[in-house]
């Protein structure tokens, strides 16, 4: 990741943008800390979406549980209890 001061950030925008979309994420930093990260809309939008449980839990330790068929997941097919209204 490319890291970039503040003042040459703003000086040369363009580019910054230019790189983000086509290398990936900028570093931008402000008086030697880092401040903020930009990216491109493609990798924001795959950052912010939600995520389902079976993907999230694919990617966790218990990932390999679920593919060996050690752990299921299934919703239940019951409808629930009646009510009286």
């Amino acid at each position: 990741m490319r890291s970039w001061k503040l003042e040459e950030a703003k000086n040369r925008f363009s580019e910054l943008v230019r790189r983000a979309r086509e290398q990936g994420p900028q570093l931008v930093t402000r008086r030697g800390r880092d401040a903020v990260v930009v990216v491109s809309i493609e990798e924001y939008e795959r950052l912010a979406a939600p995520e389902n449980l079976f993907d999230f839990l694919q990617r966790s330790p218990l990932g390999d549980a679920l593919e060996s068929g050690e752990l299921e997941i299934e919703r239940p097919r019951d409808f629930g209890r009646d009510i009286a209204l």
